[in-house]
């Protein structure tokens, strides 16, 4: 009799852990498979302008006209100081550029990160008049990038987007200014 008992207490236990797996199972059918995220892309955008006569020689850009079809570059460095990104981009005619770093890959995501990485420097204009760099937001050796918090959520990427300058060139010359008496 505590034989039988025995037996029936054991078959109920495993019925009973039979019963509670099959159950877990079809309670985890239901829960949706674990995303994998959308890679990150990286964009730079800005400005780029023509510096007015009147302000030569300082980094104003009142009186700047924008530069369409002006040619810039953004080089990205590794930690050792290794070019591991190099692209040129033009402007629209509103002189807006708007650079996808496509490729641009992070080896170590603190010391390659975009933010302290990556540099805009100005590369030609197309305006003879208006065709020498300035260095206004250090256009010439490189301008940092910003972090402008904007993201832009697409169907199978989603891309960071970083601000630089506004940059400008220079004119090729600017008469010598009149002084009256």
């Amino acid at each position: 009799m505590a034989y039988t008992k025995l037996t029936i207490m054991l078959s109920s236990l495993i019925l009973f852990q039979l019963a509670s797996i099959s159950s877990a199972s079809a309670t985890y059918e239901n829960v949706p498979k674990k995303t994998v995220p959308k890679p990150v892309e990286v964009v730079v955008e800005g400005m780029v302008y023509c510096q007015s006569c009147k302000y030569f020689g300082t980094w104003s850009l009142d009186e700047a006209k924008p530069v369409g079809s002006a040619k810039v570059s953004v080089v990205c460095k590794n930690y050792k100081n290794r070019v591991t990104y190099y692209k040129t981009f033009q402007t629209e005619a509103s002189g807006y550029f708007y650079a996808e770093l496509k490729g641009y890959e992070m080896s170590h995501p603190v010391l390659d990160h975009p933010l302290h990485a990556c540099r805009v420097k100005l590369v030609s204009s197309p305006l003879e008049g208006c065709n020498l760099l300035s260095n206004i937001n250090y256009g010439m050796y490189g301008a940092p990038l910003r972090y402008e918090d904007k993201t832009l959520y697409r169907k199978e990427s989603e891309a960071v987007v970083y601000a630089a300058g506004p940059l400008a060139f220079r004119p090729s010359y600017c008469p010598p200014e009149e002084t009256h008496a």
